[in-house]
């Protein structure tokens, strides 16, 4: 350690440190823009110069390598007037539109020019301006006279998104952030540039204009899309969502969120949402109250158990959807007498099951896949399925990590991928047989089934052998795979020969919780595929759109004498008899568990919509009305208290309640049909009805339907 004296206090820091993380750790302020902690040092603003001693002129702090005995001085009238003098520097070009400014109320260009900027300017010239550009739906650059030329927003496509769609062209007072040639900004993770810009030169598309941001308040959530869980501040202004921010959150998401997560919300204050309870009478729809709506539901159910059996009811349940509402609508069928419930819906292989009361997880916690020397993906459009995942490997990529790659059609990861093994999906199983049959040649053990091993599969084979930190992650289109059990017993396989973890990266933000709270058909029930070709009577669908979020699609679902969809949104019209509005994340209280197992509960944010009710309400306002036991909950916390008993707040679900392990044989045989997989923006309701993101190039891109 070196140890050096900041404003006469004794700091020690790591070799090869800057004075700013010596700053950092004493809790000392530094002014600065363009240095931010998960970005490589520029050192391009000067606007941290501090005193060192004995060296001729103030220093940048953020560039600076400490030394030993180094004496620092962050206050004293040299660093302060050499910060003044900057500051007079970065005000010179830039316009005085505060007033109106997006980023007015939030700005450190604005915070910092109180404290170190003049009362007056002495520049009398005209100031440069910067002529907007159109980068696409998200980001909005109308007003890049602001920038002050800080990088950040560059740094952070090279870096952290794997893509350098901003630049600096040109030089002195004509320089300026641009795209290459025109092109729009595309990136999953854009929207992050908005965040660490410094001032209000990158700003929010679909915000742009709509509140000032000392109007807004602020509340924590967690994100209702993919398995990272990412951590939200959602804020609102008269009870309506403006805006969704990153809440830090080193475990999980660090201090990035993904597009989907921070425009999503446009779908929350949308024209699609119901709001009233509504039942199809002759083939018209009509608004009713809640009582009607509940007692036509519970009276339609006790009918058609009596005329067909239990085994008659099923429910359909989105993996999007919370704990709670997963444990109790669960609950209801069970109550009923049967064991008809799946949140597999896209999912061809059933039998690939942890046991009653386990989960399938991503094998590791996620902090770990930034430190992970060797990784090898399965199935899986790694940058669009997962994008904070991605960000997390390709920051092990760029320390060395050798990644590799089993896919249908060679993807742009914006990571470097040393190995790629191309099949087609319908030869997954054979291709990875592979890669264990090289495992195994190169180990002088038996290999697990007869197959040939292409040079790639060696090579792969021989990257899991070396390093230390090692894992096989399967993702969606293997989690959806018609032979999804082979390729699992495959890949614990070569995990075991190789000493690295194996894990699923799961599709859903609460994937993992709908299994431990057994959202899943028990004995002699009847799975996904078999309710969607036609096993019911009376469906019960929560939060599912069957013609978008399922393999099969619904049209076995038009034979059900009864069919109720319990959605935030109008819609499955042409096939339900019942619409129950039930909340969104954003006004309910729940709980996601997300893939390495932590459980994480959030708030409603703002009022639910017109008639709209949290699900778990009317399920188990349902469940009294059918005379059913264990619908007593007052609460979501009692709710998730019996669901899932000695699990707290932001902690991991015990260990032995994950498992990855599977003894199901290897089939070698060819496929039949694909995997059904979602693109990036129509993953779930939410997203589907977001205006900016489906006006996405990735939106535009996708294929109509969402299987490949």
């Amino acid at each position: 350690m070196v140890e050096i004296e900041l404003d006469g206090k004794k700091v020690e820091v790591a070799p090869g440190s800057m004075i700013m993380h010596a700053a950092e750790k004493a809790n000392t302020y530094i002014p600065h823009f363009c240095y931010h902690k998960k970005l490589s040092i520029a050192a391009s603003c000067r606007m941290c110069l501090v005193e060192v001693e004995k060296a001729p002129k103030p220093m940048p702090a953020c560039a600076t390598p400490v030394t030993q005995g180094m004496i620092v001085r962050t206050k004293s009238d040299k660093a302060i007037k050499a910060q003044q003098s900057v500051m007079e520097f970065l005000l010179i070009n830039h316009p005085l539109d505060c007033p109106i400014c997006d980023q007015g109320g939030e700005c450190q260009l604005q915070d910092l020019a109180v404290g170190y900027g003049g009362g007056a300017s002495r520049y009398e010239e005209e100031k440069r301006v910067v002529f907007h550009k159109d980068v696409g739906p998200l980001i909005s650059m109308e007003e890049m006279s602001r920038c002050i030329h800080c990088t950040r927003c560059v740094r952070f496509g090279q870096e952290i998104a794997g893509v350098m769609e901003l630049g600096m062209s040109h030089r002195g007072e004509h320089a300026e952030i641009e795209t290459f040639v025109g092109q729009s900004v595309d990136s999953e993770l854009s929207g992050n540039m908005i965040d660490i810009c410094p001032v209000g030169a990158l700003t929010s598309k679909p915000f742009r204009y709509s509140a000032r941001t000392w109007e807004l308040s602020r509340r924590k959530s967690v994100s209702p899309h993919d398995s990272t869980g990412a951590n939200l501040i959602v804020q609102v202004k008269n009870h309506k969502v403006m805006r969704v921010v990153p809440f830090e959150n080193d475990a999980v998401n660090e201090c990035w969120i993904a597009d989907r997560d921070r425009f999503s919300y446009e779908a929350l204050n949308g024209e699609d949402r119901l709001t009233q309870p509504m039942l199809k009478q002759g083939g018209v729809w009509n608004t009713v109250d809640w009582q009607t709506a509940l007692e036509y539901v519970a009276n339609g159910l006790k009918q058609i158990q009596a005329n067909h059996g239990a085994k008659a009811i099923g429910a359909l349940v989105s993996p999007h959807s919370t704990v709670e509402e997963l444990a109790l609508v669960g609950a209801l069928v069970r109550g009923l007498g049967s064991e008809n419930i799946d949140s597999r819906l896209r999912a061809a292989d059933f039998g690939n099951a942890a046991p009653v009361g386990q989960a399938r997880w991503l094998g590791l916690p996620i902090a770990e896949l930034s430190l992970l020397q060797r990784v090898f993906v399965v199935g899986s459009s790694l940058r669009k399925d997962h994008p904070l995942f991605a960000q997390r490997i390709r920051q092990a990529a760029r320390k060395g990590a050798v990644v590799s790659a089993l896919v249908s059609q060679p993807e742009d990861w914006a990571l470097p991928v040393a190995y790629t093994l191309q099949a087609a999906a319908t030869d997954w199983v054979q291709a990875l047989a592979g890669v264990a049959a090289a495992v195994a040649a190169q180990l002088g053990v038996a290999a697990p089934v007869q197959a040939t091993a292409c040079d790639n599969a060696g090579a792969i084979a021989k990257s899991l052998l070396s390093g230390e930190r090692k894992a096989i992650l399967l993702g969606n289109a293997a989690a959806h795979h018609p032979q999804a059990s082979s390729l699992l017993a495959l890949a614990q396989w070569i995990a075991q020969h190789t000493s690295a973890s194996v894990g699923y990266l799961t599709e859903a933000a609460n994937t993992v919780g709908a299994q431990l709270v057994h959202a899943l058909p028990g004995k002699d029930g009847q799975n996904a595929a078999q309710m969607l070709s036609g096993g019911l009577k009376a469906a019960l669908l929560l939060n599912v759109e069957p013609g978008l979020d399922t393999a099969i699609g619904a049209q076995g679902l038009e034979t059900a004498e009864m069919v109720v969809t319990l959605s935030p949104f109008k819609t499955n019209l042409d096939i339900s008899d019942v619409l129950l509005p039930i909340a969104p994340f954003s006004e309910t209280s729940g709980s996601f568990v997300n893939a390495e197992g932590r459980l994480q509960t959030f708030n409603a944010v703002v009022k639910p919509l017109g008639e709209t009710r949290p699900a778990w309400k009317v399920l188990r306002v349902l469940g009294n009305l059918l005379g059913l036991r264990g619908f007593e909950q007052e609460s979501s916390q009692a709710v998730l208290a019996s669901a899932l008993p000695g699990v707290e707040n932001g902690t991991l679900v015990a260990r032995s309640q994950l498992s990855n392990s599977t003894q199901v044989g290897i089939v070698l045989a060819p496929a039949t049909t694909v995997p059904c997989v979602a693109s990036i923006y129509q993953l779930d309701a939410l997203v589907r009805r977001a205006p900016s993101l489906q006006a996405t190039a990735d939106a535009r891109a996708a294929s109509e339907g969402v299987c490949a």
